[in-house]
C-alpha cells in the first residue's frame, strides 16, 4: 500500500496541472477573443472618425494683387499652383500660387498677361466652376469667350504646367443682341457646340439669345444658328442667370424671379414668377446656381441664404422653399459653389466666411480666417484650396473638408433631396454624373437588416424550435441518433450555394407557384393536426402503431402528398381565383408591387440557413433536462405534453432563447443569400413581395467600387460599425435574459 501511494499523489498532481492548463488556457482565449473584439471595434472608429471633423481654414501665404483694374474673376487650376485673375478691363492675368523653380517664378509672380477683349468691357459673366468658361461682353452687343487653360509635360519626371489663353470666339465676337445695343448684364453657359446667353442692354430690356452650330458634312463649313427673344420684363433688372443644360433662364427684379424655359428650338416661354417673402427673409442680396444647377441659392440682407429647387405639383414641376442657412446679421454679398459637391461658400458684408452644405444642411464654419475680411473667394477644383480677396491682396489658404456631405442628420434623419417630392431616406451612393448628389441615408439599409432578418426567423423559429423539441423529447433514440446529425450538417452548406439556388431556383418556383407556397403553408400543418387527431380516436392496437419513433416516419409522405397536391392544384387555383395571372393580380387589383427575387424568397432561403443553428442549440437544452425531473412530473400524473410544457420547456427556457438569439445575430450577419435572392434596392417597406437591401450586402456589394478615404468608403465602415453595435447589443441582451431565465429556473 505504501508504495503506491506516491503513484496516485503523483496521478493527482499531473491531473491539478491538467486542469489548471486548461482552466488558463480557456481564460487566455476568451481574453483574445474580447482583445480581438475591441480592435475591431476601434479599427472601425479609426475610420469613420475623419468623416465628423469639422473645416479647418490654415493660411499658407498671401501677396499683393497682380495686374491692373478691378477684379470681376478668380480662378485656379487643379493642382493649386497657378492662380488667374479677370478684371473689368478685359485683362487676364495668370500669376504664381506657390514658388515654382522650373518656371523661375516666385510666389506672385506674373506667369502670362493679357488684354483679351478689343475694346472696354461693358459686362462680365463666367459659366458653371465646371465649364470654366468667361466671357466679357464689348460694345455693339458682341460677346467675347475666353477659357483659361493649362498644359502640363514631365521632364526628368518632374512636371512642368504651363497657363494658355484660349479665346473661343477669336474669329469674331459672337453677336448677341441683334439690335447691337451695348449689354450691362450677361449670362452664358454651353452645351457642345450649342450656347445659351441671357443680357440685359443699356436701355433696360432682358433678351435671350440661343445660338446652335451645325456642320457641312461636305465642305466642313460651320453655320451658326441663332434664336433672339425679347423676355417681357419690364423694370430694372438685377441679376441674370441660365442653367448648364440651356434649358432655363432666370432674370431677377429685387424679391421676384421669373424663370422662363427655353426649348430645344430655342423657344422661350415664361414657366413661373416666383416670389420671395422679404419680411420673412430680407431683401435678395445675391444669387447663384449650385452645383448641378438643380437647387438655387439667394443671399438676404439678413445673413440667411436660403435653397429652392423644383418640386412635382399639381401644375407641373414649380421652385419652392426647401431649407436655410444663417451667416452673421449682415447682407450676404457672394455665394460660391464648389465644382462638384453641393458644399457653398458665402461672403457677407462684415467680411466673414461661412462653409455650408446643403445635403447634409451642415453649417460648417463661420469665421474671418486669420482675421482677413473676405470680399471675393474662389475654391480650386478639388476644394483643397481657397484663394481670397480682401483689399488689395490675395490670401491663400489650405482647406480642409474632405466629407461635409456627411452629419448625424444626413444619415438618421429624412433629407430633402433635389428632384425629390418630399424629404425621404434614402440610400444612393454612386451616379454617371460628377455633379450627383449623394444620398447615404443608413436608414433603409437598416430596415432592410431588420427586415430580412425578421422574415427568416418567421420562417425558421417555428420549425427549428418543433424539430428540436420533438426530436429531444419525443423521437426515439434510435432514429434521434440520425435525425439531429443530419440537420446539423446542413449548417455547413455554403450559403452562396443557398443563395444561388434561391436566386436561379426558388424565386421563379415562388413567382410561377405562389397559391401554391401558400396553399403549403395552411394545408401541411392542418394535415399533421388532422393526422393526430384521427389517430388519438383509433383503437389502441392501432394507436400503438404510431410510436414516437414512427410518427415522424409516417409524417414525411404526408408531408411530401400535400406539398405535391398544393402545387399541382396552384395553376387551377390561379385561374379560378386570380385570372391566370396572380402576379398581375396582386400588382393591379391590390396596388402591391411584385418583384420576382423578394422578402419571401430571401426568408425562406436564409430560414433554410439558420435552422440547423437553431435546431441544434434547442435541441441539446431541451435534451439536457434531466430525466428525473419529467419522470417525477409523470409519476404524479401530469400528461406528457403538460410535463413538456410545465416542466421541460421552461427548464431549457435558458437554451432556447439562447438558441433564438444565436439564429438572429446568424441572420443579421447573413450577406450572400440576400446579396443573390433578393433586388438590393434599398428601400424601407415591409412588403414580403418586395426586396431589401441590408447593411452586409451593401457593404459587400459597394466596397469593391468605393474610393479609399472617401465618404463613400468611410460610410461603408460606419455601416459595419452599425452591424457590430446591433450584433453586440442583440448577444448582450440574450445573454441578460439568459442569465435570468437561468437564475429563475435553475431551482427546479
Amino acid at each position: 500500500m505504501a508504495a503506491s501511494t506516491p503513484t496516485r499523489m503523483g496521478a493527482s498532481n499531473i491531473r491539478l496541472l491538467k486542469d489548471r492548463a486548461a482552466r488558463w488556457g480557456v481564460t487566455f482565449g476568451g481574453v483574445l477573443v474580447l482583445v480581438a473584439l475591441l480592435l475591431i471595434f476601434f479599427y472601425l472608429l479609426y475610420v469613420v472618425e475623419p468623416i465628423f471633423r469639422g473645416v479647418d481654414v490654415e493660411k499658407q501665404s498671401s501677396f499683393a494683387v497682380p495686374g491692373e483694374a478691378t477684379t470681376v474673376a478668380l480662378g485656379m487650376e487643379e493642382q493649386s499652383e497657378i492662380g488667374y485673375r479677370f478684371a473689368d478691363n478685359g485683362q487676364l492675368t495668370f500669376f504664381a500660387l506657390q514658388n515654382l523653380p522650373r518656371s523661375n517664378a516666385e510666389l506672385g509672380d506674373v506667369l502670362l498677361q493679357e488684354q483679351v477683349t478689343p475694346t472696354a468691357p461693358t459686362a462680365f459673366t463666367k459659366t458653371q466652376p465646371q465649364k470654366k468658361r468667361y466671357a466679357y461682353a464689348i460694345e455693339g452687343g458682341e460677346v467675347v469667350i475666353v477659357e483659361p487653360k493649362f498644359r502640363s509635360r514631365f521632364e526628368n519626371g518632374q512636371r512642368t504646367t504651363t497657363p494658355e489663353i484660349a479665346i473661343i470666339t477669336e474669329d469674331s465676337p459672337i453677336q448677341v443682341d441683334e439690335q447691337g445695343r451695348n449689354l450691362v448684364q450677361l449670362a452664358y453657359e454651353y452645351d457642345g457646340d450649342a450656347s445659351l446667353f441671357a443680357a440685359v442692354t443699356a436701355d433696360g430690356k432682358a433678351i435671350v439669345n440661343s445660338i446652335s452650330a451645325s456642320r457641312n458634312f461636305i465642305t466642313g463649313a460651320v453655320t451658326l444658328e441663332s434664336k433672339f427673344t425679347e423676355l417681357p420684363v419690364n423694370g430694372a433688372i438685377e441679376q441674370v442667370i441660365v442653367t448648364p443644360d440651356l434649358r432655363q433662364v432666370f432674370v431677377r427684379q429685387a424679391n421676384r424671379l421669373y424663370v422662363f424655359e427655353v426649348s430645344r428650338s430655342g423657344q422661350v416661354t415664361e414657366k413661373q414668377l416666383l416670389t420671395i417673402d422679404k419680411r420673412r427673409y430680407g431683401d435678395v442680396t445675391s444669387m447663384q446656381l449650385l452645383a448641378g444647377a438643380s437647387s438655387i441659392m439667394f443671399g438676404h440682407s439678413s445673413g440667411l441664404i436660403t435653397q429652392w429647387f423644383e418640386v412635382a405639383s399639381d401644375e407641373g414641376r414649380r421652385y419652392q422653399y426647401i431649407r436655410e442657412f444663417k451667416s452673421g446679421n449682415s447682407p450676404i454679398v457672394d455665394i460660391v459653389a464648389e465644382y462638384y459637391r453641393r458644399t457653398f461658400y458665402t461672403v457677407n458684408a462684415e467680411g466673414t466666411l461661412g462653409v455650408f452644405h446643403t445635403t447634409s444642411e451642415a453649417d460648417l464654419y463661420q469665421e474671418q480666417p486669420e482675421g482677413v475680411q473676405a470680399e471675393r473667394v474662389v475654391i480650386d477644383p478639388r476644394a483643397n484650396t481657397l484663394m481670397m480677396l480682401s483689399g488689395n491682396e490675395l490670401h491663400i489658404f489650405d482647406l480642409d473638408n474632405e466629407h461635409p456631405e456627411v452629419t448625424w442628420s444626413g444619415l438618421w434623419q429624412e433629407i430633402w433631396y433635389e428632384g425629390y417630392p418630399e424629404p425621404d431616406y434614402v440610400w444612393q451612393s454612386t451616379s454617371g454624373s460628377d455633379d450627383f448628389e449623394p444620398k447615404f441615408s443608413l436608414v433603409p439599409i437598416s430596415f432592410g437588416t431588420i427586415k430580412a432578418a425578421a422574415y427568416a426567423m418567421l420562417f425558421a423559429v417555428p420549425i427549428g424550435l418543433a424539430a428540436a423539441v420533438y426530436t429531444a423529447y419525443f423521437m426515439s433514440p434510435s432514429v434521434r441518433k440520425v435525425v439531429k446529425p443530419t440537420v446539423e450538417i446542413m449548417e455547413a452548406l455554403p450559403t452562396v450555394i443557398l443563395g444561388f439556388l434561391a436566386g436561379l431556383w426558388l424565386a421563379p418556383v415562388v413567382e410561377n407557384y405562389l397559391p401554391g407556397i401558400v396553399a403549403t403553408v395552411v394545408l401541411v400543418p392542418t394535415a399533421i393536426i388532422l393526422l393526430a387527431f384521427i389517430t388519438s380516436v383509433l383503437p389502441k392496437n392501432y394507436r400503438n402503431f404510431f410510436t414516437d419513433g414512427r410518427a415522424a416516419l409516417v409524417l414525411i409522405p404526408l408531408v411530401m402528398l400535400v406539398g405535391y397536391a398544393a402545387f399541382s392544384a396552384s395553376p387551377l387555383v390561379e385561374d379560378w381565383l386570380f385570372g391566370g395571372n396572380v402576379r398581375q393580380f396582386i400588382t393591379n387589383e391590390l396596388g402591391i408591387t411584385f418583384d420576382q427575387r423578394n422578402s419571401l424568397v430571401v426568408g425562406i432561403a436564409m430560414g433554410f440557413a439558420v435552422i440547423p443553428t437553431i435546431f441544434s442549440i434547442a435541441e441539446d437544452a431541451v435534451f439536457s433536462v434531466p430525466k428525473h425531473l419529467s419522470n417525477g412530473s409523470l409519476a404524479l400524473g401530469a400528461t406528457t405534453w403538460q410535463t413538456l410544457t410545465k416542466v421541460v420547456l421552461l427548464t431549457a427556457s435558458p437554451g432556447i432563447f439562447s438558441a433564438v438569439m444565436m439564429g438572429l445575430g446568424r441572420a443579421v450577419g447573413e450577406t450572400m443569400i440576400v446579396l443573390m435572392a433578393t433586388g438590393n434596392t434599398p428601400i424601407m417597406d415591409w412588403n414580403i413581395f418586395e426586396g431589401m437591401r441590408t447593411l452586409s450586402a451593401n457593404i459587400a456589394v459597394e466596397m469593391p467600387e468605393s474610393e479609399v478615404g472617401s465618404s463613400h468608403y468611410r460610410i461603408l465602415f460606419l455601416a459595419a460599425f452599425v452591424l457590430f453595435v446591433f450584433t453586440f447589443v442583440f448577444n448582450t441582451l440574450a445573454e441578460f435574459v439568459r442569465q435570468r431565465l437561468r437564475e429563475k429556473y435553475s431551482s427546479m
